[in-house]
Order: structure tokens, then sequence, then C-alpha cells
């Protein structure tokens, strides 16, 4: 049986960078715009996230500004939203799951190896939700890449990497590193007991003491 402890800490783990995908998906600063030439006017930093895009003023001011049509958005923004939408329901039903398997719980009942089963499947769970997120992120990554070093797209329309794509590349990694110590609560073979038949008791013939 795994430890009380590492399931503890996996799940904090896991908690933890839940937390940051949610905070990464709500926040704007997904990328930034670039400062890579000289002529570029840096008063106002433009900032695009998932669901909105701002503009930050130097004077302190911002304006923010919810994306009109979903159909008029690229494919790499549709399939990042979906893909963090569902890293996060995964992670509500990974956090019910493997906290009724943890063995400082009390749900799930008193089975010991089906506690571990439970526990194992909720650090499933979250392994596939992180695995999610961190191809979200990377996906989205890569599109800002090729658009910085694309030639054909001007130099005052480039972005740069923001804060949030990299709070949620850290989430994942949390995720998946909570969700691997999750799984390690497989049962062992400590958990099923072999039961073996009774031996019959062998008959000794008679001895040449006996008839005397």
């Amino acid at each position: 049986m795994a430890n009380s402890g590492l399931q503890l800490l996996g799940f904090v783990l896991a908690l933890l960078g839940w937390v940051a995908l949610i905070a990464a998906t709500i926040l704007p600063q997904w990328r930034m715009s670039s400062y890579a030439g000289d002529s570029i006017i840096t008063a106002v930093a433009v900032y695009q996230g998932l669901w909105m895009s701002c503009a930050w003023q130097s004077t302190g001011q911002i304006q923010c500004k919810a994306y009109d049509s979903i159909l008029n958005l690229s494919s790499a923004l549709q399939a990042t939203r979906a893909l963090m939408v569902v890293s996060i329901v995964l992670g509500v039903i990974g956090i019910g799951v493997a906290s009724m398997g943890m063995k400082c719980t009390r749900c799930g009942g008193d089975n010991k190896v089906q506690k571990a089963r439970i526990a194992m499947t909720g650090g499933l769970i979250f392994v596939v939700g992180g695995l999610a997120a961190l191809i979200a992120c990377s996906w989205y990554g890569n599109q800002i890449v090729r658009d910085f070093y694309d030639v054909r797209v001007p130099v005052n329309t480039k972005y740069e990497f923001g804060s949030a794509i990299f709070i949620g590349w850290a989430g994942s990694a949390l995720v998946l590193l909570g969700g691997g110590l999750l799984s390690c609560s497989c049962p062992g073979k400590s958990g099923y007991k072999k039961s073996y038949p009774r031996s019959k008791a062998v008959s000794q013939p008679p001895t040449n003491r006996e008839y005397v």
C-alpha cells in the first residue's frame, strides 16, 4: 500500500496545479505585444487571452473587450479554450474521486484495497487533465513562436509569451506530478489473502513395540 503521506502530497500538488490552471484560463495575459522593433510606441501594451483582449496604457488605465464572435477566432485559440475547460472539468472529477480513495478520509468504505484503487483512478484522471492543459499551452505557445518569426506578419502586430501561459505550464506540471503520486496507490499483493486447504493427518503404521 502507498503511504498516506505520499497520497496527501500528491493531492495537494494536484489541487494547487488545478487552481493555477483556473487562474491561467481566466487571465488575459496569454500573449503580450512585442517590442522587438525600434519604432514601436510603448505607451500602450496589448494583451490577448482566451476570452478577451486588453489594452494597458502607461497612465494605468486598462480597457478590456471580450471577443465578439467565436467563429471568428483562430482554430488554435478555440482548441486551447476547449482543452483548458476539459482539464478544469477533469480536475473537479479528480478531486472528488481522489478524496474518496485517500487513506486520511472515511469515504469509500473501509476496504483498503478498494480505497487504493479509487485513489489511483483519481490520480489517472489528474494525469489526463494535466496532459490536456499541457497540450493546450504548448499549442498556443507554438502559435506565438510561429507568428513571431513569420516575415509576413507586420512587426507592430507580433506578440510574445505572456504571464498566463507560464502559469498554465506550471499548473500542468503540478497536476501531472500530483496525479502521478496518486497513481502510485495501486494495491499490492498484501491486500489479498490466499486460503489453503487444511492438510489431513496421516496415520502411521503400527510399530513392533505395540505388539509386545
